[in-house]
């Protein structure tokens, strides 16, 4: 498990090296936008058959979710929550000192 990580890391890494150096062609740079959704769609095609082939995570789906469900919601309106309150306090503090 560590050893994947590492190897991720590592790859990561070196695609930020060659990002930060510029060592890319100006053909391939035109083509990461291509290259990277092509890889997202890859990357989620396997995933589902994971999921799909995993009989428990088939069989509990629906609690599944209704979990992640609740947690965006949640997830949304707490953020929304806070900005306001951000907003209204910290902003209002600002303009006062400003007058």
């Amino acid at each position: 498990m560590v050893i994947t990580l590492i190897k991720y890391l590592g790859i990561l890494v070196i695609g930020g090296i060659i990002g930060y150096k510029d060592k890319l062609s100006p053909k391939l740079e035109g083509k990461l936008n291509t290259i990277q959704s092509a890889c997202l769609l890859f990357l989620l095609f396997v995933m589902g058959i994971t999921i799909g082939l995993n009989d428990e995570v088939i069989s509990n789906i629906f609690s599944i979710g209704l979990k992640a469900g609740l947690i965006s919601v949640f997830t949304v309106g707490f953020s929304i929550l806070f900005v306001y309150l951000v907003r209204k306090f910290v902003l209002m503090g600002e303009k006062e000192i400003e007058s």
